[in-house]
C-alpha cells in the first residue's frame, strides 16, 4: 500500500485540517495509518507518549485516532530562535540553536533523520499521511525541501494537492505546482481539493470542468468553509479562528505576544459559548475584559520587555485585576528572571512583574514532560515544556493563577472554578465531549465533499 503525501498550492491552504481529516477517515475505514510532518516551523509543541516534543498537528491527528504519539510522527522541528535563527528539535529532542542559512546548508545530514523516522512509523502502520509545508514548487528551495518533495520522492507516496480557493488565484495555483513538480511525482498526483468554498457551490461547476479538462487533473472534491477550532499550527491559523458571542457572558484577553507559544491552551476558551475570547496587544482592549491571560513565550525576556514597553506592568501588577500566567507568562511575575548561560536572551538577569516572590533560573536542560499535577486543589492532565525554574510548578495569590502547566483550560473543573469566580452565572460545559464531537462532525464534513474512494482505491495501486 502506498503512503499519501498531502501538498498545498500555497502555504495555509489547509493542509493539516486535510490531512488529519483524511488521516481520520483512513483509519475509520480500517487502515492503519499514521500522521507525519518531516519538518514543521512551529512554536506550538505537545509532549509526546515517548517523551519530547513535536508539534500539534501531528500529535493532534495521532490523538484523535487513539495511536501512540511520537518523535517519529514529526522528527524535525524548528522554533523562533531570535535574530534569525531557529531553535532546532530533532527526534523531539532541544540540539541547539541555528541561523537559517547554517541549517538549510547542512540539509542533507538532516535526511537520514526523516528517512529513519518514516520507516520506523512503516513498520508498524500501512500508510503514512505525510503533511507537507508550504508550496512544493518553491523552485530556489526544491533540493532543500523535506517535507514535501524529498519525501514524496523517496518514499513514492500518491499526492493529493489542496488548493485554497479563498486566496483568489486559485486556477493558476493549481495549474502552476501541478506543472512545476517533476515528471515523476506528477504522475502519482491523485487529483486536487479545492477548499474554503464559500457560495453557492453550483457556481464553481464550470471550475471543475476547467481543472479536469483543460488542466487534466481530477477533481476530488470542493469542500465548503468549515469553521474547526482545534489543532492550531501556528499563530496565523490561530487568528483565523470563528467564535459565537451572542451567549458569551465573560471577556478574556489573551495578550499576544510577539514570541506566544502553545496557544491551543485557550481552544477550549475559543469554542466556549459563555466566553468572548480576544487576542489583545494593547492596554486598552485589556481594560474591558475581565481575565487576562498572560500565555507561554518561545522568546520570555524579549516578550517581558515587549510587555513593559507597550505599559502592561500596570494592569498586570494590579492586584485587583484577574489574571492567569501560562508558562513563560508564569515566569514574567516573578521578581527576577535569571538567565547566566544566556539560554533566551543577552539579558543574564531583569526585573520581572513581581507578583510572586522569589525568582525563575533558565536552565540548559529543558524540561519536556506530562503528567497529571495538582493545581489549584485540583487534579489535572497536562505538559510541561520549559527551561525555566523555580521552586512551585504552580502558585495561587489573589486574583492571580500561575502555573508551567500547559493544557489546564481543557479541565472542566478548573475552568468552572476560575470562571465562576468572575461570573456566578458560568455554567461551563465538558470539553472532552465537544472536542470528540466537533473531529467526528468535521470528519464527516470532508467525507462528504471529497471523493475518499478514489484516494483509498489510489493508495492500492
Amino acid at each position: 500500500m502506498h503512503s499519501l503525501s498531502i501538498f498545498g498550492t500555497s502555504s495555509d491552504a489547509g493542509k493539516s485540517t486535510l490531512s488529519f481529516a483524511i488521516t481520520y477517515l483512513l483509519h475509520k475505514q480500517g487502515i492503519k495509518v499514521a500522521p507525519f510532518k518531516a519538518q514543521n516551523v512551529s512554536n506550538n509543541s505537545q509532549v509526546t507518549d515517548e517523551g519530547g516534543e513535536i508539534a500539534i498537528p501531528q500529535f493532534f491527528a495521532a490523538e484523535s485516532i487513539g495511536i501512540k504519539t511520537s518523535p517519529n510522527l514529526n522528527p524535525i522541528l524548528l522554533k523562533s530562535g531570535g535574530k534569525s535563527k531557529a531553535h532546532i528539535i530533532l527526534n523531539g529532542k532541544s540540539v541547539e540553536n541555528k541561523d537559517v542559512w547554517s541549517y538549510y546548508r547542512d540539509m542533507d545530514r538532516l535526511k537520514p533523520i526523516v528517512k529513519k523516522a518514516f520507516n520506523t512509523l512503516l513498520k508498524e502502520y500501512e500508510c503514512i499521511v505525510a503533511e507537507g509545508a508550504g508550496s512544493p514548487v518553491e523552485l530556489n528551495l526544491m533540493d532543500k525541501d523535506l517535507s514535501n518533495i524529498f519525501v514524496a520522492d523517496e518514499f513514492n507516496t500518491k499526492i493529493v494537492l489542496i488548493a485554497d480557493i479563498q486566496r483568489g488565484g486559485v486556477f493558476a495555483s493549481i495549474f502552476g505546482v501541478y506543472n512545476l513538480l517533476p515528471k515523476k511525482l506528477r504522475k502519482n498526483v491523485i487529483g486536487v481539493v479545492v477548499n474554503k468554498f464559500q457560495g453557492d457551490m453550483r457556481l464553481f461547476d464550470e471550475g471543475v470542468n476547467i481543472i479536469e479538462k483543460e488542466f487534466k487533473i481530477p477533481v476530488l472534491g470542493v469542500v465548503p468553509f468549515k469553521p474547526f477550532n482545534l489543532g492550531f499550527e501556528d499563530s496565523a491559523s490561530l487568528m483565523g479562528y470563528t467564535q459565537e458571542t451572542s451567549k458569551a457572558i465573560i471577556q478574556v484577553g489573551v495578550i499576544k505576544l510577539p514570541h506566544i507559544s502553545n496557544f491551543t491552551d485557550f481552544e477550549p476558551l475559543v469554542v466556549d459559548d459563555e466566553i468572548e475570547l480576544r487576542f489583545i496587544t494593547s492596554v486598552s482592549e485589556a481594560s474591558s475584559c475581565q481575565l487576562l491571560i498572560i500565555p507561554g513565550s518561545k522568546r520570555v525576556v524579549d516578550d517581558l520587555l515587549w510587555l513593559k514597553e507597550r505599559g502592561f506592568e500596570k494592569i498586570l501588577s494590579d492586584k485587583e485585576r484577574k489574571v492567569v500566567a501560562v508558562c513563560g507568562g508564569y515566569e514574567m511575575m516573578f521578581e527576577k528572571i535569571l538567565d547566566p548561560l544566556n539560554i533566551e536572551s543577552e539579558h543574564s538577569e531583569i526585573s520581572g512583574f513581581a507578583r510572586f516572590k522569589g525568582e525563575v533560573t533558565f536552565q540548559a536542560q529543558k524540561i519536556v514532560q506530562k503528567g497529571s499535577y495538582n493545581l489549584f486543589g485540583i487534579m489535572v492532565d497536562g505538559y510541561e515544556i520549559h527551561n525555566g525554574i523555580t521552586n512551585k510548578r504552580a502558585k495561587e495569590k489573589k486574583n492571580l493563577f500561575g502555573t508551567f502547566i500547559h493544557g489546564l483550560f481543557d479541565n472542566d473543573a478548573l475552568r468552572h472554578r476560575i470562571f465562576h469566580e468572575i461570573n456566578a452565572s458560568y455554567k461551563g460545559y465538558n470539553f472532552k465531549e465537544f472536542k470528540r464531537q466537533a473531529i467526528a462532525e468535521f470528519a464527516e464534513h470532508i467525507d462528504t465533499h471529497i471523493d475518499m474512494k478514489k484516494i483509498t482505491k489510489a493508495l492500492y495501486e
